[in-house]
């Protein structure tokens, strides 16, 4: 029988979490030269120069060692211009690519993790340790980037002050949604609101384009049915099987910090029973294992609905869409990997 998750219980301690504050493996190695900038979105290829600009600009500041003096003594040491990029985008425009890539041009001391992350690791660590130990970098890299829990954005704006006070160089990336692109810098007006305290130090980097992931690709397969799946997942070394009730349940008993932790070493997922959820707390924990299976690259498979009718339409229209839509985007991609 096929491993299943709700049998795994990670344990994560604190100082794994500062370690594991890289880009995931699905961006190990990506670089401004593996960005494909689509031909029809000039944005897209600006975005790529404004970014290695940013890391030439951080490169030319202070070393590693003047950069922990200068936190202690102040000043920037890097040459005058924000100390800030936003990257604005809707889905699949290649922004954590990006980001990742800007995270690997620049030396280190420097930290890379999604905004979940962040938010987890103060609550680990309290807020004056975290600045302690982040005050040192030369780049923090915020991805995901979340502006619907007011208390959580307020907590990451002020440890963001902090940090760039001290002279870390800050990039961080968050979602357009798609019905709101062409309307102008939506996501970027918000964002630069929710951070009205450090604003100024921030330029907006625009990537318009349509979501790359599902341009040009057939749909992704059917689900299967219970017995198909078992035997998909029986095949497949290293995969694990559940029932999606028992699974959202389990997640329930696990904190998001260490999802990844969950999925490590799987090599693809496969779930049972699949149907729309109606309790927002499950659905967001869905939203947060996807994240961890995408950056992984673990394929998922399916019985029963198909991902994309994971979160009803009431969810797609409240607060949290931009959530549901990215983990549905991601979803189908993975859900089409593992059809190959």
């Amino acid at each position: 029988m096929p491993a299943s998750l709700v049998d795994r219980f990670p344990e994560v301690e604190p100082a794994e979490l500062i370690a594991g504050l890289v880009p995931p493996p699905r961006f190990d190695a990506v670089r401004f030269d593996t960005y494909v900038p689509n031909p029809d979105e000039p944005t897209q290829a600006a975005a790529v120069e404004a970014a290695r600009a940013f890391a030439e600009q951080i490169e030319r500041g202070a070393s590693p060692r003047k950069s922990r003096l200068r936190s202690l003594f102040g000043g920037s040491g890097l040459p005058e211009g924000s100390r800030g990029r936003y990257f604005d985008g809707g889905f699949g425009v290649g922004k954590t690519h990006l980001l990742a890539s800007l995270w690997h041009a620049v030396a280190g001391p420097k930290a890379y993790g999604t905004f979940v992350e962040i938010t987890n690791l103060v609550g680990a660590l309290g807020f004056a340790e975290t600045v302690r130990r982040l005050s040192g970098l030369r780049l923090l890299a915020v991805d995901e980037f979340e502006l619907d829990d007011p208390g959580d954005t307020m907590l990451v704006t002020r440890l963001l002050s902090e940090l760039m006070d001290a002279g870390v160089s800050v990039a961080a990336t968050s979602n357009t949604l798609p019905d709101k692109l062409g309307e102008g810098r939506f996501a970027a007006e918000d964002f630069l609101r929710e951070i009205h305290s450090l604003a100024a130090r921030f330029e907006v980097i625009r990537i318009d384009g349509p979501d790359y992931r599902h341009r040009g690709l057939p749909t992704p397969p059917a689900p299967m049915s219970d017995d198909e799946l078992a035997a998909a997942a029986q095949a497949r070394p290293g995969a694990t099987l559940d029932e999606f009730d028992k699974l959202c349940e389990h997640l329930a008993s696990v904190h998001p910090a260490r999802y990844g932790h969950l999925v490590d070493g799987v090599t693809a997922v496969f779930v049972q029973g699949v149907r729309p959820v109606t309790d927002q707390a499950v659905a967001l924990r869905l939203v947060a294992l996807a994240d961890r299976l995408y950056d992984r690259a673990i394929p998922v498979a399916v019985s029963g609905q198909d991902v994309s009718k994971l979160f009803p339409e009431d969810m797609l229209a409240g607060g949290y869409r931009k959530k549901y839509l990215r983990a549905i985007s991601r979803l189908t991609a993975l859900a089409r990997d593992a059809g190959e």
